[in-house]
């Protein structure tokens, strides 16, 4: 058993359930890491397991919001007002879905390296700062809960989330950026970006896995069970923080986050 290779995927895994739901680019910082860490040879297992793993922390958000998310539970309401956040949901993840399944080897094939991490880190990093700056002069938005978002916005906003499929990009930035300048608040925006992810991650990991899950072997299931655990665990904990610090908080350090890293990632590939 190579032990090195688990406490590679462990930490890796540690960086994706600290970024996942975070506007910085899960996949980017997984990319990354995993330029110095060199998890396996194997590349496709690699990019597989960078994908998978968010399933991990995926799930942790619908143990976080499970009150919220299950439809059979309440009053007639409420179960009626849940049934149609599902349908909205399902509607915005339908441009990702698409476009995902037509472009998923290309997208491995010529975007998952540093460079392109490092130009989206510093493109999103400046649109975020400048939407904080606009949003600072409004004093209200026109949509302040997920509740409210209309089908054709649900639609507009899954559009955004296309923008992800750029590693560095940052499919909760994406999708935030996009519902705030639609007219959501920043909570509401978050919160449907959560809802959003689910569909959308499972999809992309299933995908993977009926690409190339039967070339795995038994040791490199292992490692992307452990990373999926690890990444669930850490992301729950982080959901709870990112959901009490935008109550008080814009996305503006997120975007010098960003721009920092990114300039960093353009000096290291530099000096090569």
């Amino acid at each position: 058993m190579d032990i090195m290779m688990i406490l590679k995927a462990i930490l890796i895994s540690i960086v994706e359930g600290i970024t996942e739901f975070l506007p910085i680019s899960s996949t980017g910082h997984m990319i990354l890491v995993d330029e110095f860490l060199k998890l396996s040879s194997n590349k496709t297992f690699t990019t597989a397991f960078e994908v998978i793993i968010q399933l991990g922390a995926i799930i942790s958000v619908v143990v976080y919001f499970w009150k919220d998310l299950w439809p059979f539970a309440g009053t007639p309401e409420k179960q009626k007002a849940t049934w149609n956040l599902w349908l909205k949901v399902m509607v915005a993840v339908i441009p990702a879905a698409v476009l995902g399944f037509l472009f998923d080897d290309a997208i491995d094939a010529y975007l998952f390296n540093p460079l392109v991490v490092a130009i989206t880190l510093l493109v999103y990093g400046i649109a975020l700062i400048v939407l904080e700056r606009f949003n600072a002069k409004k004093s209200s938005f026109k949509i302040d809960s997920v509740s409210a978002i209309p089908f054709v916005l649900a639609l507009a906003i899954g559009s955004f989330q296309c923008l992800a499929m750029i590693p560095g990009t940052s499919r909760s930035a994406a999708t935030i950026i996009g519902a705030m300048l639609l007219g959501l608040s920043r909570g509401a925006a978050a919160e449907f970006s959560f809802f959003l992810a689910i569909p959308t991650m499972a999809g992309a990991a299933l995908l993977k896995i009926l690409k190339n899950g039967l070339a795995f072997s038994p040791f490199e299931w292992l490692v992307l069970a452990i990373g999926s655990v690890v990444a669930f665990l850490v992301a729950y904990a982080v959901i709870k923080f990112f959901m009490d610090f935008i109550r008080k908080h814009d996305f503006s350090v997120f975007g010098y986050y960003r721009i920092i890293l990114g300039i960093i990632v353009l000096i290291v590939l530099w000096n090569r």
